[in-house]
């Protein structure tokens, strides 16, 4: 057992993982289930995300406004969030007040009714949230990214559905799906922070241990990913581009190499993209690339809004940066920088009782263990200049590249010729 951290599984397989962090003030607290977007049917797109939003409108022994008094009344910081693989709902609190946010999570989650007035009342807050997704161009752009990458793959849905799914989401519908998958096996329960670990598994052991064991749950298919390119047209004053390649998944263990190139051409202030695009050319305000890694596939990919009069130039630059990395290898000051931004990022991230819960509970879902933060530095450190060479050749290609944009931009065929890797 690794210091300070420790992991108990009750009898019905749900997972309690802990780190004691001892001169910590705070504990957080989340409940994860390896439930997500990619796991509903279409019919049923958005409603891990209807969940998330009513699980805090009230359960058997409070109403709304008691969870949220509740919640207030301790100082807590309190949320839930939804991803493609998972859902989780979250509080910290000052350690003295550990009992009671047990209490109140276990309560939530367990316990919530699905009230059909609440339903209805939240299903316009949720349809609301959509339209706000898309009047913000620069997150939308993702989601149209996704949806040219992944196609009819459930990965390719956005993870608030459509109005019209959304819709037709009823009370009976919410408890059906939370039944059938809400199973005690994908349920992993962390926490972080100034408490010791079988005090811990003894106050929420009472509550959770009454979750069912399921035997069958919907089989996850890797995506396919071929070349395409779509221009969405859009009365705005930027264009918004998204490009996207083929990437890793969260137990590659080219994770790392992958990482340090996602630094190396579009992570921080010094990456290659930052630089070219917004610094010596001035031609983007914001400009960065990102990694999206699934238990089964993965996304490398660059995000630039700029005028629509430097939209072919910015695809040529970013395009000539990816086949630099291809072509000639990082040089030995860049890759060290790289790895440094990497470790030091984790490092102060660990400061914080809310990610030290996040990243074991991660840990346990992606892994089924606890990885030390010393054992991903040493696999940074080992990341050569070759491995970053040998992954842009695998991942950067023309068969598997997407283009999205988004804004005053003209029809596909257009930028076609321009993605050539």
């Amino acid at each position: 057992m690794q210091k300070n951290f420790n992991k108990t599984t009750l009898d019905n397989g749900i997972r309690i993982v802990t780190k004691q962090i001892p001169h910590a003030r705070s504990v957080s607290m989340g409940v994860w289930v390896n439930v997500g977007a990619r796991d509903e049917r279409p019919e049923e797109s958005g409603l891990s995300h209807f969940i998330e939003h009513m699980i805090f409108k009230g359960t058997q022994r409070r109403t709304a406004i008691q969870i949220a008094k509740e919640f207030d009344a301790i100082g807590s910081i309190c949320n839930a969030f939804t991803t493609k693989e998972n859902t989780c709902y979250y509080a910290k609190v000052m350690d003295v007040y550990l009992t009671t946010m047990v209490d109140l999570l276990s309560d939530i989650f367990l316990n919530s009714v699905f009230d059909t007035r609440e339903v209805e009342r939240e299903r316009q807050v949720i349809l609301q949230e959509i339209k706000m997704l898309e009047d913000s161009p620069d997150e939308h752009i993702h989601v149209l990214l996704a949806k040219t990458a992944w196609r009819s793959h459930p990965l390719g849905r956005s993870i608030l559905g459509t109005p019209e799914t959304v819709v037709g989401f009823a009370s009976n519908t919410l408890k059906e799906y939370f039944g059938r998958t809400y199973q005690s096996e994908r349920i992993v329960i962390s926490a972080a922070g100034n408490l010791e670990h079988q005090s811990f598994v003894e106050l929420t052991a009472r509550a959770f241990e009454v979750v069912r064991k399921l035997d069958s749950f919907p089989q996850r298919t890797p995506p396919s990913m071929d070349r395409t390119v779509a221009a969405h047209s859009k009365n705005l004053e930027q264009v918004h581009i998204c490009l996207g390649t083929r990437g890793v998944h969260a137990t590659d263990p080219r994770r790392y190499a992958c990482s340090v190139m996602n630094v190396i051409l579009g992570g921080n202030m010094s990456s290659r993209l930052f630089q070219e695009v917004r610094e010596r050319r001035g031609l983007a305000y914001a400009v960065y690339s990102f990694l999206s890694l699934y238990s089964d596939t993965g996304m490398w990919g660059a995000y630039v809004g700029v005028d629509k009069s430097n939209t072919q130039q910015v695809l040529e630059i970013i395009i000539s940066q990816m086949k630099k990395l291809k072509d000639k290898p990082v040089d030995s000051s860049e890759l060290e920088n790289a790895k440094e931004y990497l470790k030091g990022g984790m490092y102060l991230a660990a400061e914080n009782s809310e990610n030290q819960m996040t990243r074991i509970a991660q840990s346990e879902i992606n892994f089924g263990r606890y990885i030390p933060l010393k054992e991903v530095e040493d696999e940074v450190e080992k990341v050569a200049a070759e491995d970053i060479m040998e992954l842009a050749h695998d991942i950067f290609k023309n068969e598997s590249v997407s283009l999205t944009l988004l804004g005053p931009v003209d029809e596909n065929g257009m930028y076609e010729g321009i993605v050539n890797l």
